[in-house]
């Protein structure tokens, strides 16, 4: 045997595996190779078998996320977005069609009540008055000469009567009489009528020939003009609009658009402040005057228009402004506060029961009370259920009103199992 692992020795530059095997016979390689697998897995179900039993019987490591419990102040707010506008505006129009003559104002121009800020042309309104006043005299002519006549109809039938009953006259020429006279007493009332109508046209004449010269309703500034010099403007159907007056813009008010679900929290009188994007620093302050009742729809959202009253003195507020505002609804200072992270966290259950903790359901009730809530607090290592009561939230914070909590507590926000728990 010997001899003949010297003779391969010799005729092979390397080794085999099979060459560490006993080489009695192929029968006993076979043999090892069966003993080395078995060995193999032998151990690979021993190693299976003590990281099942670690597993098992070691406390998972646990992540807590934390926010500890403070006091401060909590404001609940209510936010909108509206817009700014002058407490009265007026769009200024024509009342007559003509060709504009002279503009007397312009854009930011700052008028008086009853100021002309426009002309039209009056020549055409002008000949329409002298036609009309013509017209007039020669009714007020006519009705004189209607009751000449009457008056002369009047004593042909007073001569008429007192002849026929002087038995001198027939009384067929005392009704001729007659009827002259009421025909000449009807002539003149209708006279008097179309003088009426006369004067009323000649009214007419000179009212469309003042609305040639515009005038301003207010006192305020003009904000938009929509006329050039020259240019013809026809009211035929619907009074064009010349000038957009804006009453004193000293006092402003904001339009905005508060949700039904924030109306309930807002009343007259109440302070708003809000900003624009002309001014982003600086916080400009107003008063809610009221929440209109019309609401608004879009999109399946509804809206409420509240008002707020504005003091501008420095002009730097501009009509149609988007304001950013908000509403303070309630306000506390120096309250224990929670982290609303706090109490929307719930730990999933079969995570309480790999740590060995037990959930602690609030107590059922006639009817749900929706300030009462839980929340995990972290001591000694452990998650602790405790239940609260909370009070004014400003979708931050929420007030603490009653539990088991002190300031420095530490409460939970999330927890998850650390990977070095699955770590052999």
């Amino acid at each position: 045997m010997s001899t003949e692992l010297v003779t391969e020795a010799k005729g092979n530059s390397y080794a085999p595996a099979d060459d560490f095997l006993p080489q009695a016979s192929s029968r006993s390689r076979r043999v090892w190779r069966a003993a080395l697998w078995g060995a193999l897995v032998v151990l690979i179900v021993g190693a299976s078998v003590l990281v099942f039993y670690r597993r098992s019987h070691t406390a998972p490591v646990v992540h807590y996320e934390t926010a500890a419990v403070d006091r401060g102040t909590i404001a609940a707010k209510v936010t909108a977005t509206g817009n700014l506008s002058a407490l009265l505006t007026v769009q200024v129009g024509s009342q007559v069609s003509g060709r504009v003559q002279y503009l007397f104002v312009d854009y930011n121009s700052t008028v008086k009540k009853g100021q002309p800020i426009a002309k039209l042309d009056p020549v055409l309104f002008e000949a329409a008055l002298a036609q009309a006043h013509a017209n007039l005299l020669s009714v007020e002519g006519l009705l004189k000469k209607d009751q000449a006549q009457e008056i002369n109809m009047q004593a042909i039938f007073n001569r008429t009567k007192a002849l026929q009953e002087a038995q001198v006259m027939a009384r067929a020429d005392l009704d001729t009489a007659s009827a002259n006279f009421a025909a000449a007493k009807a002539q003149v009332e209708a006279d008097q009528s179309n003088l009426e109508s006369a004067r009323a046209l000649l009214n007419q004449a000179q009212v469309n020939l003042d609305y040639t010269t515009i005038i301003s309703p207010i006192d305020g500034t003009v904000i938009s003009r929509n006329v050039d010099v020259g240019q013809t403007v026809a009211a035929s159907f619907q009074a064009p609009t010349l000038f957009v007056i804006a009453r004193d813009l000293r006092h402003m008010q904001v339009d905005t658009n508060v949700g039904e679900a924030d109306v309930g929290r807002l009343y007259a009188g109440m302070t708003a402040t809000f900003t624009v994007d002309a001014f982003p620093t600086h916080e400009f302050t107003g008063k809610l005057r009221q929440i209109r009742n019309a609401a608004q729809t879009l999109q399946n959202v509804v809206t409420y228009d509240g008002v707020i009253d504005v003091e501008n003195p420095d002009l730097l507020l501009r009509p149609g402004m988007t304001a950013n505002t908000t509403f303070v609804a309630a306000q506390k200072d120096n309250v224990v506060r929670l982290r609303n992270a706090t109490l929307r966290f719930e730990p999933e259950p079969q995570l309480l029961t790999r740590i060995g903790v037990k959930d602690s359901p609030l107590p059922s009730g006639t009817a749900p009370d929706p300030s009462r809530k839980k929340v995990w607090v972290l001591r000694d290592g452990k998650p602790v259920c405790v239940a609260v009561s909370t009070g004014v939230s400003d979708g931050t914070w929420s007030e603490l009103v009653q539990g088991q909590i002190q300031v420095g507590d530490v409460l939970i926000t999330d927890m998850t199992l650390s990977r070095q728990s699955n770590l052999f």
